[in-house]
């Protein structure tokens, strides 16, 4: 652990990549021309087989600020828990305490450019916010269309942390869903995980939500998988899965959430071990189910605000 505080705007972004030769020119650009400069960036190549080994190198000879770790090709796109082996393989080579902040962030994104001086302005407003992110949008037909994600969660894609609370929540499980039990485990603990929806804020994301190296249909079932191993409300999954029926393909999107969650609870899948966070989970969820998202989260933040305080 580094023995000086680091400078309140000095973050590291690690980012697991494997071919991504087709996205991450525009997430590299967008990077780059971000109003601050991250301190560094560690881009973990987890065994890309096509220009992406070529394309990191040209960006890591005219960046200083930007490492490249790689990794052997395991034979496939890593999801779920292998993006978060490779983001450890970066998080392994850096001194946490270097910076106040990290972010593990995708290459298939285009930032606009205050993006991380504005997270990092909110996050010095507000001490108890842990985690939070902007909104992604993806494009439908010529038009960015918002992927509807709920202000209660930092994104997955874009996961900028607070240093203090990432530790506090012992970094991210290694299991799918990680990107949801990370914030139902930082408010538990008194922190704050939010996002927002403004145009300062908004990124595109280039390859959609729900989708998978296989087809959507992998994907959005290997959600409902993620719901049940997480210990989601039956009911309150239910209500999610209407709401994705609205969105592409439609209908049937959410039917195959609805059969991956059902699928799980059918063969007696393992569920996270922590029965302690699995009943929080599920007693927000019930609680959002009859009084809405917001002020579940407003209640619960309320109650446990003592927490951080006393931290």
């Amino acid at each position: 652990m580094s023995e000086t505080t680091p400078a309140p705007t000095s973050y590291v972004l690690i980012s697991p990549c494997r071919n991504e030769a087709g996205y991450m020119r525009r997430t590299l650009d967008s990077v780059v021309a971000q109003s601050v400069t991250p301190a560094l960036w560690v881009i973990v190549d987890d065994g890309s087989t096509d220009e992406t080994p070529a394309i990191l190198a040209e960006y890591a000879a005219a960046h200083d600020w930007i490492r490249v770790v790689a990794k052997p090709d395991r034979g496939h796109r890593a999801v779920g828990p292998g993006v978060i082996e490779a983001f450890y393989a970066g998080y392994a080579t850096i001194d946490p305490g270097d910076y106040a902040f990290s972010c593990k962030l995708d290459l298939d994104l285009d930032l606009p450019p205050r993006y991380f001086e504005i997270l990092m302005a909110r996050m010095a407003e507000d001490p108890r916010i842990g985690t939070c992110s902007g909104k992604p949008y993806v494009r439908h037909g010529g038009a960015l269309v918002s992927e509807r994600r709920g202000d209660e969660m930092s994104v997955g894609m874009t996961k900028f942390y607070r240093r203090e609370c990432f530790e506090d929540i012992s970094g991210y499980v290694r299991e799918v869903m990680w990107d949801a039990i990370d914030c139902h485990t930082a408010r538990m603990r008194g922190w704050r995980a939010v996002s927002w929806d403004e145009p300062e804020l908004r990124f595109e994301h280039l390859r959609p939500m729900g989708s998978s190296q296989t087809s959507i249909w992998t994907g959005k079932r290997r959600h409902g998988f993620g719901q049940w191993f997480m210990g989601s409300d039956p009911l309150f999954y239910a209500a999610t899965c209407a709401f994705r029926m609205a969105e592409r393909p439609y209908v049937l999107g959410g039917l195959a959430m609805m059969q991956g969650y059902l699928g799980a609870w059918w063969r007696g899948e393992r569920q996270l071990d922590d029965p302690e966070l699995r009943a929080f989970i599920r007693d927000y969820q019930r609680r959002a189910l009859f009084k809405g998202k917001a002020r579940a989260v407003a209640e619960i933040e309320a109650e446990r605000a003592g927490l951080r305080a006393a931290g």
